[in-house]
């Protein structure tokens, strides 16, 4: 069976991905994540869909799913790297245990799942690492989640060549905020809301998943998204970085 991997997709925008992927090019999906009921919910909706009760954050979960990787015999021709999490606050106001899942899940879970998958993955077959434009600076108030994407951001381009021989498209998208429970989590306040210029740019989770699983296609390295994403792309580049993180703390205070 040629089948697609999608992990965190129980909500948000892995949820998307499994809802936009084009069922007709697999023979089954297999939908990753931590909530059974929820999982076993969207599976009901196509006899393509398959649950897999799956914690990334868990490193001996994560090296025991090669054996059902095996003992299925599939050929992996899309595995989507969407789980992820993060705490808004400083390194010493977070509890030590959020800082460890952050890292556990956004980086070791990330890169086993993908060292995992590689070797059962097909010619033509494609990567998609979910990443973020946090990736491209560091940010004050929001500092494990942004060095964690950093990595994922990393790791992503040193894999699109590593895989090129064996034709595997791997992409690292990068948006801004996304219209889900992510900033509410981060928050832990269920009334969280971007405000001020992150209100401004909250992409929506279906958009992006379409244009993230084209840009695979097409063989692109790196999908940033959004017009403000791409200023902040070119910026990161060209002007100090202690000018930015100026900028953003003092003047437009987006990460207070």
């Amino acid at each position: 069976m040629d089948i697609a991997i999608i992990t965190g997709s129980s909500s948000g925008l892995g949820r998307s991905y499994a809802k936009n992927l084009d069922l007709s090019q697999y023979d089954k999906v297999w939908l990753v994540a931590r909530r059974r009921e929820v999982l076993e919910e969207i599976a009901s909706i196509d006899s393509k869909y398959e649950a897999v009760v799956l914690d990334i954050g868990n490193s001996e979960e994560v090296i025991a799913f090669e054996n059902k990787i095996k003992e299925s015999g599939v050929r992996i021709k899309l595995l989507i790297n969407c789980a992820g999490m993060g705490k808004r606050g400083t390194l010493e106001g977070n509890e030590v245990k959020d800082t460890k899942a952050t890292l556990d899940l956004n980086c070791t879970g990330l890169a086993l799942m993908t060292r995992i998958c590689i070797p059962y993955m097909m010619e033509g077959g494609g990567i998609i690492n979910v990443s973020s434009s946090a990736a491209f600076l560091p940010q004050p108030g929001f500092n494990v989640y942004a060095a964690s994407k950093s990595f994922v951001l990393n790791l992503s381009r040193a894999l699109s060549y590593e895989l090129k021989a064996k034709k595997i498209n791997v992409t690292c998208v990068c948006s801004g905020p996304i219209a889900t429970e992510f900033l509410k989590k981060a928050l832990n306040d269920p009334n969280a809301e971007f405000t001020g210029i992150r209100a401004m740019c909250v992409a929506d989770p279906d958009k992006l998943s379409v244009a993230s699983i084209k840009a695979n296609k097409r063989g692109r390295k790196v999908l940033v998204y959004g017009f403000m994403q791409k200023l902040l792309h070119v910026a990161s580049k060209l002007v100090p970085t202690d000018l930015i993180l100026w900028l953003e703390t003092s003047v437009f205070k987006v990460n207070g």
